[in-house]
């Protein structure tokens, strides 16, 4: 009975389990020439202490296309004059990206912009769209790495991805 007792408070007193932390990322696809390019930020010199992977680097890349105020306008206006040209069989990489940034896409993805008479675009191209406007303003990188240091300590703030300890 007293090992009962221990693993209920052991229970109650451990980190969001393995599930709820799964919950917290979004599945999404990203255009191949995108997925290279944020996979050479992932693999650069720049991303160190810690090693920010692909959900932290969409992440970024989609924060820091809404901290413009002008961020539906800059994607739909890359989404209707250059990823509108590419082929639409062009090859996507499946990858994940936070809840938070996902659901500023959602929110885009369901205004009327997006709307009839207007084209309809789906997650896959509004992700797409902040990588790639995000490639076109800094080449090197560098702003999407700070911003996921930001992103990261904006989520630990709110006791989310914190490390158990």
């Amino acid at each position: 009975m007293f090992t009962a007792t221990s693993a209920m408070r052991q229970h109650h007193l451990s980190p969001p389990s393995e599930e709820n932390k799964a919950h917290d990322v979004i599945e999404t696809r990203l255009w191949l020439e995108e997925h290279d390019w944020l996979y050479g930020l992932l693999r650069s010199e720049g991303n160190v202490s810690p090693t920010f992977r692909f959900p932290d680097l969409i992440s970024a890349s989609v924060s820091l296309i809404f901290t413009h105020q002008d961020a539906p306008w800059r994607i739909f206006r890359f989404l209707g004059t250059e990823l509108v040209l590419r082929p639409p069989e062009t090859p996507r990489r499946r990858e994940s990206m936070w809840r938070h940034q996902y659901q500023l896409l959602l929110d885009l993805q369901r205004s009327p912009a997006n709307r009839h008479p207007n084209p309809k675009f789906q997650l896959d191209q509004l992700t797409t769209a902040c990588v790639a406007l995000c490639r076109a303003e800094d080449g090197s990188g560098a702003g999407i790495l700070r911003q996921a240091r930001r992103n990261m300590a904006e989520r630990s703030h709110r006791g989310r991805d914190a490390p158990p300890g």
